[in-house]
């Protein structure tokens, strides 16, 4: 209960801090006079940072054997940094200001889950709890975090965000030096101990390393025009914003409750059919309708598509993979799942440009191969 309450602390604080920030970090730079062009030059060059940024401070934890040294390093850069967005003006220093606190704050997610699934993974000594119920707090506390920044904008301006969000990861700075160091004993089975290369050769982690960046990649034109597609069929943007945040609801719900009882169930290679399969028909009708109705009933599919996904991958990586290369294999699930993304998110433009809403269908076939693929996934532990 210790290790979990710590744990708790420690999401609750770092996704409260993106939270705040998510929303309206756009908007404060286009308040410091950035072009729409140079605010998507700032925001490409974050992403293709975090790209980097993440696996390398993920192989360094562990060379290092050093996780929570490194997360607490990289959350309090990240504040550091976060505050000097506030007295810098211009373009090229605030691309400069930004690039550094996206590379600073890209382990973070990667780092944490590292630790909370060695403390919560079963077969090792000390207390045990689902790692969901962690996960399901940064959710909702991220949701919170949005709420809180809107009425902080509104009362202090846009700067109270950039405050709030390096506060805030101060304290995460500080939790993650309290909860429990990596402990757990080398999973069962033959895995190479050197490091990407050796993981990329392990076929469990390849298989996970595939199916997660067709499923999470399918979100691309979800994220980018759902709300164009629904806004052109006269959906309200009140409605849009219920329809939004229904699927975040449906994703801590799983999070907390659903997805511990499917991976029980349905085991981690189940757990990704499902979701793989609710994601083919999730997008299937989007590409088809948009009544209000219809889509009331998919959005909460989002609980499978996302959360109970990461739930199945989270815990396949847990027993496949060693301890000394946990902070490089949740680096690399985030790589291969970030590039995918960004790539389809790119093609989205292409094919909403040429087919309309009919390119939701392209993101349900890549749901659709998933379920064959995910025959193969099976751990050293069955």
């Amino acid at each position: 209960m210790s290790a979990l309450l710590r744990f708790v602390g420690l999401y609750a604080l770092m996704y409260a801090a993106f939270g705040v920030s998510s929303p309206f970090l756009p908007a404060f730079f286009a308040a410091r006079g950035l072009a729409p062009e140079q605010l998507g030059i700032l925001l490409a060059a974050g992403t293709a940072i975090r790209l980097v940024s993440g696996p390398l401070c993920g192989r360094l934890a562990d060379l290092a054997r050093a996780l929570r040294a490194v997360l607490a390093g990289c959350a309090a850069l990240a504040a550091l940094v976060a505050l000097g967005l506030v007295p810098a003006t211009g373009f090229p220093l605030l691309l400069a200001v930004s690039v550094l606190h996206a590379a600073a704050l890209a382990p973070t997610t990667t780092l944490a889950d590292a630790l909370a699934l060695s403390a919560a993974a079963p077969g090792g000594p000390g207390p045990r709890f689902e790692y969901g119920w962690v996960r399901g707090t940064g959710s909702a506390v991220f949701i919170a975090g949005t709420l809180a920044s809107g009425l902080a904008v509104g009362a202090w301006g846009l700067v109270s965000i950039v405050v709030s969000h390096a506060a805030l990861l101060v304290g995460a700075a500080g939790a993650a030096l309290l909860v429990p160091a990596p402990t757990r004993p080398p999973a069962v089975g033959p895995v190479p101990a050197t490091g990407a290369g050796a993981l990329l050769r392990t076929p469990v982690f390849r298989r996970v390393m595939l199916v997660s960046a067709l499923v999470l990649g399918s979100h691309a034109m979800h994220d980018a025009f759902a709300v164009i597609r629904w806004s052109a069929a006269g959906v309200t943007p009140a409605v849009a914003g219920l329809l939004w945040g229904e699927a975040v609801a449906a994703e801590v719900a799983v999070f907390f409750l659903l997805g511990p009882a499917l991976l029980r169930r349905l085991g981690p290679a189940g757990v990704v059919a499902l979701a793989a399969g609710a994601g083919a028909l999730r997008w299937a009708v989007m590409a088809w309708t948009t009544d209000v109705t219809a889509l009331a009933l998919v959005q909460p599919l989002h609980g499978l598509t996302f959360a109970a996904l990461h739930l199945a991958c989270m815990r396949l990586i847990a027993v496949s993979v060693p301890p000394h290369l946990a902070a490089t294999a949740q680096a690399m699930y985030a790589l291969g799942a970030g590039a995918t993304t960004a790539v389809l998110t790119l093609a989205s433009g292409q094919l909403y440009a040429s087919l309309g809403p009919r390119g939701f269908l392209v993101m349900a076939l890549l749901c659709a191969v998933v379920p064959p693929l995910a025959r193969g996934l099976r751990s050293p532990r069955g």
